[in-house]
């Protein structure tokens, strides 16, 4: 239904548009109240980089932190990420990853990063107290946000925003009667607009200096089990899950990749799954296909015939040299404070 209210036509829309003014009005309200220095902003001692989204829901901002975590890296840099851990539930934060870590305690997007990275990672639903965290426990030279566009109250030295360049920005209206946490003249102030997949819009027209596009590609497909990797078109028989915010984009890159396809099932985004839950939607001779996203999740409980398909971000060279080059200047800035 959300899917048809934001980004198709559905007669709700007019039910919920005095909240949606209301949402768009303390939006605009509490980032002014930061503006102006009447709420106070907590300065890191090290540069901070915000990927975050104008609109609610999954735009590939995951793919694209791991990306940029290792190009940083190449570059030479001590990189860490906080992160609110959506989904998790901790018994005390700031929470900082370690290997026993689950997703219940720290959510899944945080997990899959550290996994994939091995970078110092925090978790709190404050992540200025999660800075502050990894900056007691390591040297770092730069701290990415997962997310966290609209959370004034830490500041930013750079901030790039994803957008999905086949959705967009739906009816471009803020949430509930559409996607929008903020609106997109929002984009004149960030330094960097990157669009998910190719896209028809104007964006690269109104801000050419800033806008790039990134490529999600599949990788290999990875046994749950036995880290077993085996080309997509080896697996047969297939039943593809999604729990992610726009699960016919996975299912939609399964047929543009002539996968063996059964049948899909969706799932609520930060879907908590189980062997109950799953066990019965793939026979033992069919395979059980799902995003790297819901396979941290699973490991515990997988069965032989679970896989899942990990996504990159492919970022242009320029886009990598724009970021880095931001990074120094902008350090250069505090330095001469």
């Amino acid at each position: 239904m959300i899917e048809k209210l934001w980004y198709g036509k559905n007669k709700s829309f007019w039910l919920l548009l005095p909240f949606s003014l209301l949402y768009g009005c303390i939006s605009f309200i509490r980032r002014q109240l930061y503006k102006f220095g009447i709420f106070k902003a907590w300065q890191s001692p090290i540069p901070i980089i915000v990927i975050g989204n104008l609109s609610a829901g999954g735009n590939g901002k995951t793919p694209l932190a791991i990306s940029l975590i290792e190009a940083l890296k190449a570059k030479g840099l001590k990189v860490g990420l906080v992160s609110r851990g959506y989904g998790g539930k901790s018994d005390h934060y700031p929470l900082i990853l370690d290997e026993h870590t689950t997703t219940a305690q720290a959510g899944d997007e945080p997990i899959l990063i550290y996994q994939r990275t091995q970078i110092p990672i925090a978790v709190a639903p404050k992540r200025v107290e999660a800075v502050k965290e990894l900056l007691k426990s390591y040297q770092l030279d730069v701290v990415l946000t997962d997310d966290g566009l609209q959370h004034y109250a830490l500041a930013r030295d750079i901030e790039i925003v994803v957008v999905d360049g086949k959705r967009l920005f739906g009816n471009g209206w803020w949430i509930p009667a559409g996607p929008m946490r903020e609106r997109t003249n929002r984009l004149k102030s960030v330094d960097l607009i990157m669009i998910n997949g190719d896209s028809s819009c104007d964006i690269s027209n109104q801000y050419p200096d800033k806008t790039y596009t990134m490529q999600l590609t599949p990788s290999y497909a990875v046994n749950l089990l036995t880290n077993e990797k085996s080309q997509l078109s080896a697996l047969h028989h297939i039943c593809a899950i999604a729990g992610i915010s726009n699960p016919k984009r996975f299912f939609d890159m399964l047929i543009k990749m002539n996968a063996d396809l059964l049948h899909t099932e969706s799932f609520a985004d930060h879907q908590n799954f189980s062997l109950p839950l799953l066990e019965k939607i793939a026979e033992s001779n069919q395979t059980l296909l799902m995003t790297e996203k819901d396979a941290v999740k699973c490991r515990q409980f997988a069965l032989p015939n679970w896989w899942y398909l990990p996504i990159d971000a492919t970022i242009p060279n320029q886009a990598i040299e724009k970021i880095y080059s931001l990074f120094v200047e902008r350090k250069l800035q505090r330095e001469k404070k």
